[in-house]
């Protein structure tokens, strides 16, 4: 990572160069099984390179360990364009119901061929005629809304057509196989609504929770449903410090655990830590919120003690959190040293430990 040169932005400071080939394409052969380096909080620069099986080790009775129960459904859409039969492929991201019970909005390629009013068919054997259509209502800002047959269980309905929506980086050329359905979710993801996995999780198993309570450590859950960002990181123009708003919930429960947690609340991935941050900056909304919160070097972290990350893209709003909990020179030399050590980069790569 270069100097900052004067008048750059911080982001700037958080690029870096990166080789294909540590770019993670495949999980690892178990979930536990990636390698992880602890890095001491705003510390000299401590790295201690273990493995992601020893992580409950670093946590202490009374930790409270907060994880993002999310669940990705398979939100890539594949079909044709009506009338001509063009293909085309659509992801959906979020119910918009202000356009209608049944619309969807999306990112949809190639989005320049398509217009309001086309309908697009997706081969459905679940359904009677073989397809399921949507008609393309609005186009704006780079996003579609689509609309289906009223009735439409929009989710159950991708269930049954759509694929993984794998990260971009992540190359598919014939589509995501059944082990990318498996791993590219956590074992405790249960409500359905995320375009991205929650990737800090991916490395965490039944067996480490079981390994946790008996070393007296909490856990508890907050829903954050991950959105567009990870297929939009590193277009051109795109603003680091700007991200799309997401929907987030912190049960009361969760609050409670917190606010009562004697040891130090440890965040699994950039997810649950924008969440708990945001929580607790809108006053513990005791409902379902909207957060557009993106934490930046300088700011204060009010919930959060601890990170379990992954490696993220250069210059990326995931990048400026953990540099801005973990401090910008310690996180620069353990990204250098990341590199220079191979570490696997990305959603199926290695891990971080900020502690």
């Amino acid at each position: 990572m270069a100097t900052r040169p004067e008048g750059a932005s911080v982001a700037e400071d958080l690029f870096y160069d990166l080789p294909d080939s540590l770019i993670a394409q495949e999980p690892g052969a178990r979930r536990d099984g990636a390698r992880m380096m602890r890095v001491a909080r705003h510390g000299s620069g401590l790295e201690e390179l273990t493995k992601v099986r020893a992580f409950p080790e670093f946590l202490e009775r009374g930790d409270l360990l907060v994880r993002n129960r999310t669940r990705v459904f398979p939100a890539r859409l594949r079909g044709q364009r009506q009338p001509g039969g063009g293909a085309v492929e659509v992801l959906l991201l979020q119910a918009s119901p202000g356009h209608g019970p049944t619309c969807w909005q999306a990112l949809a390629r190639p989005l320049k061929r398509l217009r309001v009013g086309q309908v697009l068919a997706f081969p459905d054997p679940g359904a009677e005629s073989g397809e399921t259509e949507a008609e393309v209502r609005e186009i704006r800002d780079g996003y579609l809304w689509v609309e289906f047959a009223a009735g439409t269980d929009v989710l159950r309905c991708a269930e049954r057509l759509g694929e993984v929506p794998l990260p971009p980086y992540i190359q598919r050329p014939e589509g995501p196989t059944g082990n990318d359905r498996d791993r590219y979710q956590t074992v405790y993801a249960r409500e359905n609504g995320s375009v991205a996995a929650p990737t800090a999780g991916l490395h965490l198993t039944d067996a480490m929770f079981e390994d946790l309570a008996e070393r007296g450590v909490g856990v508890a859950d907050i829903v954050l449903h991950v959105g567009a960002a990870t297929f939009l990181a590193g277009q051109p123009g795109r603003d680091a410090t700007r991200v799309e708003p997401e929907s987030y919930f912190v049960p009361a429960e969760t609050r409670a655990q917190v606010e009562s947690c004697e040891g130090r609340v440890v965040a699994v991935g950039t997810t649950t830590t924008r969440a708990l941050e945001s929580a607790a900056r809108q006053g513990w909304p005791e409902t379902a919120a909207s957060t557009d919160l993106v934490l930046q070097p300088g700011d204060r972290f009010a919930v959060v003690d601890g990170l379990l990350t992954n490696f993220h893209l250069p210059g990326s709003s995931l990048l400026l959190l953990v540099a801005a909990f973990g401090g910008v020179g310690p996180i620069q030399r353990a990204y250098r040293r990341a590199v220079a050590e191979r570490y696997r980069f990305y959603s199926y790569g290695d891990a971080m430990l900020i502690i």
